[in-house]
């Protein structure tokens, strides 16, 4: 079975970003890669290989259908975290598999103690506290029961890490809210260590935290979108400019590539519309590349009449309306094409590029989410 279009993922960009993050926070602290979203749409699959080659052994997830997904594919026994979702029903095999995970209320905590007792394997548990996020986590007001019920059950339960997230570390607007998190998660903190609770990890750094915010470190990051290549905003991006190497002003790579051919080409004479209704009318006679690939794969509408692809190494105009399946591309320009030619949707040729950045500023959409957007069922090539 041959694919309408296929995405590349190098291994090797990876690597340099991986390089990057270490020479920022140093030897010790743990790299836990996020690989919640589908890996960002890069593929669980694939990034696991991808991670673990690279050296990495702890992987974080948002539900428990991603943390059994990464270990299908791990082969080197890494660490799995769940960061969000999972079913108390589930929480047996997971204790059994070793797969740690957040623990956020009571009911969840109580839940991990009981089946620890029942099975006799520990629970690998994540106290994650309320700092100012409003999502999930425990409240000031609940750290003297938890507090009580951490002391009760220590030797139940393995107590593994004291996390919390931050509400926008990418966003100056953040900042105060930001520092203000900060310190209450110390203030949970001191408030442990004075009951004699220790945990055995300490980690409260996304991306954004982990290169604005160093005294976010701690013990652990959690590298999620930097991983990709991609700074978390422009914002992050300035705020690191001035530190960054004269000669490497952009140390993250991208590791994404999105590829389609050539399907069909045709002429429309002068006055002629493209496509279904009557959004783009040819000014002069021009010819068409149609290219299979359309919003069912992740190619928004809101990319008609305005999109960029490359081929034969020059940009070429999305005209018309993007349709479930495809797009027609004026290529007037360039000589010599042919049905089943390369056409470059995120990615390089020819010295140019089509950014991730800039596909997702057209669409109005972050890069997470244009990212995230991306069909599961694109075959997804690791490039070495």
């Amino acid at each position: 079975m041959i694919a309408t279009s296929t995405l590349e993922i190098s291994a090797k960009a990876y690597r340099q970003n991986i390089r990057y993050i270490r020479s920022e926070i140093g030897p010790k602290p743990i790299i836990s890669a996020v690989v919640k979203g589908n890996a960002y749409g890069h593929g669980i699959a694939q990034m696991v290989e991808i991670i673990e080659k690279a050296g990495i052994r702890h992987f974080c997830t948002f539900s428990s259908d991603e943390a059994w997904e990464v270990l299908e594919h791990s082969k080197r026994g890494s660490e799995i975290m769940i960061l969000g979702m999972l079913h108390l029903e589930e929480i047996p095999e997971l204790i059994s598999k070793g797969i740690s995970f957040y623990v956020f209320d009571f009911e969840r905590l109580q839940r991990a103690i009981d089946i620890s007792k029942e099975i006799g394997i520990h629970a690998k548990v994540h106290i994650e506290i309320e700092t100012g996020f409003h999502r999930t986590g425990f409240d000031w007001s609940q750290r003297e029961k938890l507090a009580e019920i951490l002391l009760e059950e220590k030797d139940n339960i393995s107590i593994e890490g004291l996390c919390t997230h931050y509400a926008g570390a990418e966003s100056v607007s953040n900042f105060v809210r930001v520092k203000n998190q900060i310190a209450r998660y110390h203030e949970f903190k001191d408030f442990f260590n004075s009951r004699g609770i220790a945990f055995k990890i300490y980690h409260t750094a996304c991306s954004a935290a982990t290169l604005i915010f160093p005294e976010t470190i701690m013990d652990m990051v959690r590298i999620g979108i930097a991983g990709y290549g991609f700074w978390p905003t422009k914002e992050t991006f300035f705020a690191k400019l001035n530190s960054l190497p004269k000669g490497n002003k952009n140390p993250l790579r991208r590791l994404i590539t999105w590829k389609s051919t050539i399907m069909s080409l045709k002429a429309v004479k002068t006055g002629e519309f493209v496509g279904y209704g009557n959004s783009y009318m040819a000014l002069e006679n021009i010819r068409l590349a149609i290219v299979p690939v359309g919003y069912g794969h992740g190619y928004s509408r809101m990319l008609s009449n305005q999109g960029m692809v490359l081929i034969g190494g020059q940009h070429c105009q999305v005209v018309g309306t993007v349709t479930m399946n495809a797009i027609a591309v004026n290529v007037s320009k360039i000589k010599d094409l042919k049905i089943g030619d390369e056409v470059i949707l995120i990615g390089k040729q020819g010295g140019k590029e089509i950014t991730v950045a800039s596909f997702s500023e057209s669409t109005q959409q972050v890069n997470y989410e244009m990212l995230t957007r991306l069909p599961k069922d694109i075959p997804r090539i690791i490039i070495p």
